[in-house]
């Protein structure tokens, strides 16, 4: 056989290769041809045929609510949607005749605002609750709730809109419907980001997330989680690991341009607060350049403006303009960035504005007066109709009198039964006023104790920033007025008094999460020994001087146990934070045992402090609770500590039979926990 050359079986190659190449071609262009012949075909039959009907109702029930849609807070409004309304019925088009009452709603809302349009949109709305329970088209009746909510919010009437989207809510729960459970919850987290109340929408964004990533509801599937996702970035710190996160899970589950986009404004955040002035400057452009990008947000420009005002220096002139950034998430954000650049004196007065804002936010008593206007409407109310029953007996006693001649027995039976219902409804109308003052009296001191806890912590938080104001005009004084060692001092008091402030901050929020049902109890491997010794670390910068904090185990060898590691440590600083308000000399002792309970992991912290009498033993670990009014916190440490210690099915109490000096407070973990 011959051998051939390399080149021969070089050139052969090439050729199959370009004889290959060109039967692709060929096909490629059959294809192509046959295509924008089938396009071709399609446009032609498209002439023919009527407009796309992306609603599924008859295509003439369509035509007319085009038009119907045109006439929107116009005069012809109403006779073009009698004529749609009479066409659906012809029709028998259920969804026609639904969006005939959806087309009603969205003409008052394109109307100037009126009183008596407010009767028309709940009148309307109950006509479609009533039509979709009987036809099973819900998702009308919560768009009807949905245009109810903004029609109110656009009025300026906030509760009313919230009390439309509780209505929603309830509904969609009694009636188990996935889509309406969801959306609800989709409109009330945004109503309350609408306030910068992320905390309140916090919940209903972790709900309608959880529901989306459980549910097989095509409806709800359809759509995009990403702002769900954004917005619950912005319930977490600044910069943190959550927030990264949840944008990345935004970005994940991205569907249109303008999820996109949004997580592109998002990311543009997060770059600016690491410093990444390249990745910055490329999301702006593509921000800029979006038409669509100011309906995420109103105040882009100035936001882009204060970013670059932080490279410069320039900020420092420009205090004013950051308040009139949209949102408080956006000051937080050039706070944190002064902050960055080493503007710490004046990111320092931003924050504290900033802390001032949201307490005014936290004090607001806006939801107990109205439920006192509720009650005394309700008083009112019951009043008119007692009024309006005395009338009708007085009406009536005369009528008796006037035909006592012709009709006296008859008429007296009758006008004797009567009265005696009439005083029936009396006396229960009666009863229910004394309800009502009852429940008005309930909510007047409720918001007398609201009062008095705002004013006690408005107190708590002042001390440590007061402290910090203090000690940071010292440190501004010009070079020489200080000794390196005063300087020192004065920076170890800024920094505990933050620490101090962060703790009281976040003893409110444990609180508020543990009322709200928000708290979770996650069960994973601890070991006994580095839990305490982590709780020791996060602690002992709280000892007062000459005090020692030591970890002394009755058993060095590790234990590890199944618990929520993060948990126990949180009630082991603070019981540790406690012992170091009340010790001034001495000791402070943490002790771990298998032994003393068995069956548990007994942590103990001993002190040699002030103590506490046998009798307040319990009474501490109430809420608010302070043995001496003089030493900072609020009251909250050792009741959030037991709280906890119950969802875990631990428990915390203060050993009356420790003999002092100080006390002795025992943690009992389960080495086996029943998980709740």
């Amino acid at each position: 056989m011959k051998t051939m050359r390399f080149s021969d079986i070089f050139r052969r190659t090439a050729l199959l290769s370009l004889l290959v190449t060109a039967s692709l071609l060929a096909a490629a262009q059959n294809r192509a041809a046959a295509q924008n012949r089938a396009a071709a075909q399609n446009r032609a039959a498209a002439q023919n045929k009527p407009a796309q009907n992306p609603l599924g109702i008859d295509d003439t029930c369509y035509t007319l609510l085009k038009e119907v849609e045109r006439q929107l807070g116009k005069p012809g409004f109403t006779p073009t949607n009698e004529l749609f309304r009479q066409a659906a019925d012809e029709k028998k088009d259920q969804k026609a005749q639904m969006l005939y009452h959806i087309e009603v709603i969205k003409d008052l809302m394109a109307r100037p605002a009126s009183e008596e349009y407010d009767a028309v949109v709940d009148e309307t709305r109950e006509d479609v609750r009533k039509h979709t329970q009987e036809n099973g088209l819900n998702q009308y009746y919560y768009q009807a709730c949905q245009l109810s909510q903004e029609y109110y919010y656009k009025k300026g009437e906030t509760y009313r809109s919230l009390l439309v989207l509780q209505e929603m809510q309830a509904h969609a729960i009694e009636d188990a419907n996935a889509y309406g459970i969801w959306t609800s919850a989709k409109y009330l987290a945004d109503m309350y980001i609408r306030h910068n109340d992320y905390v309140s929408a916090k919940p209903h964004l972790e709900r309608a997330i959880r529901f989306y990533n459980t549910t097989d509801d095509a409806s709800i599937l359809k759509e995009s989680p990403t702002r769900l996702y954004c917005d619950l970035a912005d319930t977490y710190p600044i910069a943190s690991d959550s927030v990264r996160i949840n944008v990345q899970k935004g970005q994940l589950y991205a569907k249109t341009r303008m999820d996109t986009l949004r997580c592109e404004y998002y990311l543009l955040r997060l770059a600016a607060l690491d410093g990444d002035r390249k990745e910055y400057e490329r999301l702006k452009a593509i921000c800029r350049q979006d038409p669509d990008f100011p309906r995420i947000t109103s105040d882009a420009e100035l936001f882009f403006d204060l970013i670059d005002a932080t490279q410069d220096g320039s900020i420092l002139n420009r205090e004013e303009d950051i308040y009139k950034l949209a949102t408080v998430r956006e000051m937080k954000v050039i706070a944190n960035l002064c902050e960055n650049k080493g503007y710490k004196e004046f990111a320092f007065v931003v924050e504290k504005k900033l802390v001032n804002l949201m307490e005014k936010l936290i004090s607001t008593t806006t939801l107990s007066r109205i439920s006192e206007l509720e009650v005394s409407m309700g008083k009112a109310a019951l009043n008119a109709e007692l009024v309006t029953k005395e009338n009708q007996i007085s009406r009536i006693s005369h009528v008796a009198l006037l035909l006592l001649t012709f009709l006296f027995a008859a008429l007296a039976v009758f006008t004797i039964v009567y009265i005696r219902q009439l005083k029936k409804a009396r006396i229960k109308d009666e009863a229910q006023i004394a309800s009502l003052q009852e429940a008005n009296e309930k909510v007047r001191m409720a918001d007398a104790a609201k009062t008095r806890f705002v004013q006690n912590m408005s107190h708590e938080v002042r001390t440590p920033l007061n402290a910090i104001v203090g000690f940071s005009q010292l440190l501004s004084l010009p070079d020489g007025s200080l000794s390196p060692e005063e300087k020192d001092e004065f920076s170890g008091h800024i920094v505990n008094n933050t620490k101090m402030l962060t703790m009281l901050l976040d003893d409110i929020l444990n609180a508020s999460a543990m009322d709200s049902g928000n708290y979770r109890i996650t069960y994973e491997e601890g070991e006994k020994n580095f839990m305490a010794q982590s709780a020791i670390s996060s602690a002992e910068h709280r000892l007062q001087p000459g005090v020692k904090m030591e970890y002394v185990p009755e058993d060095p060898a590790p234990f590890t146990f199944t618990t929520d590691p993060r948990r126990v440590q949180q009630i082991l600083i603070n019981l540790l934070t406690n012992a170091c308000k009340h010790t001034m000399a001495g000791e402070i002792i943490l002790s771990s045992s298998l032994t003393e309970h068995p069956g548990y992991v007994t942590y103990a912290v001993t002190d040699t402090g002030t103590g506490v009498p046998a009798e307040k033993a319990e009474a501490i670990f109430e809420r608010f609770t302070k043995l001496d009014e003089f030493v900072q916190g609020t009251g909250l440490g050792l009741s959030i500590c037991r709280d906890i210690a119950s969802r875990m099915g631990s428990k915390v109490f203060l050993d009356t039979s420790h003999p002092g000096p100080g006390s002795r407070f025992v943690l009992l973990v389960p080495v086996s926990p029943v998980e709740r």
